[in-house]
């Protein structure tokens, strides 16, 4: 159980660095009652902004509350699982809603299932509709479930994401290689991610340097990103690093005088008349 939640809190971190800056918070791990049940990720959409990103395959159109089930190499994509999510959905509508009496109006969420492999089994024993390559639908009692299958996604941009929970080599490689880290912790996700591979000994296409080091670069490289990270930083974060001197190159002394309180202008001046 602990290895899957393992796999499960990597996918809740790739998501949170998807929506960086844009109107979508991430909730990871929602406990959705008083015996624990997890529900893997909600995305929520905090206004009605256009997303500047394409959206993995089967996410084109979120709603309000998107609650997503995931299930990894390790895991098995069934009934049971299906009817899990719908319950998450019923118990979190009536959480965020105004009041039992005043439930948020169904259109307002999106259920997703995400499974690494094809959930053959399922696929064979209910009706569903394919809305594109590795891309499904099946239908609950009030609506559709959406069901993405990441060994079937096409390796195209908007999908490199998902491909790095693959967990084969070509499909990782892909990922590694052309998904773009939206904030600097990704370092970090994508670190823990390869160490996850690493001890489950499946052969990697990288070195872990060469993982994390051709995302730095991609981060390096997005002037959008590091417009991000600058405005999340306090004045002292900016600064760390750069000497005095560095700080003060192009600056004149009328321009540093001008910021400077009346006192703190006497100040200086008594310290420059006694040679300090």
């Amino acid at each position: 159980m602990e290895e899957q939640r393992h796999w499960h809190r990597l996918f809740g971190m790739s998501w949170t660095d998807f929506f960086v800056g844009l109107p979508v918070v991430v909730e990871m791990e929602k406990d959705l009652s008083h015996k624990q049940q997890l529900l893997d990720v909600a995305l929520i959409r905090t206004n009605d902004e256009p997303i500047p990103h394409r959206l993995p395959d089967g996410f084109e159109d979120l709603a309000t509350h998107n609650l997503i089930t995931f299930k990894s190499h390790h895991d098995t994509l069934d009934g049971e699982a299906l009817n899990e999510l719908v319950s998450y959905y019923v118990n979190y509508r009536k959480q965020v809603s105004p009041s039992m009496n005043d439930l948020l109006p169904e259109s307002d969420f999106r259920l997703f299932a995400v499974s690494v492999r094809s959930p053959q089994r399922i696929l064979g024993q209910i009706p569903f509709r394919q809305v594109r390559e590795g891309v499904y639908e099946v239908r609950h009692f009030t609506g559709p479930i959406r069901i993405v299958v990441v060994h079937q996604l096409p390796l195209e941009e908007q999908n490199a994401m998902l491909h790095l929970f693959a967990a084969g080599e070509s499909m990782v490689r892909y990922g590694g290689g052309h998904y773009r880290p939206r904030s600097w912790e990704t370092s970090t996700f994508l670190r823990q991610l390869f160490d996850r591979y690493r001890e489950e000994g499946t052969p990697m296409p990288y070195t872990k340097e060469e993982f994390i080091r051709e995302a730095k670069e991609k981060m390096a490289k997005d002037p959008d990103m590091i417009d991000r990270v600058l405005k999340d930083l306090s004045p002292e974060k900016r600064l760390e690093g750069i000497s005095p001197e560095k700080r003060l190159e192009g600056i004149s002394v009328e321009d540093l005088a001008g910021g400077l309180s009346p006192e703190q202008r006497e100040a200086m001046l008594r310290r420059l008349q006694a040679g300090e």
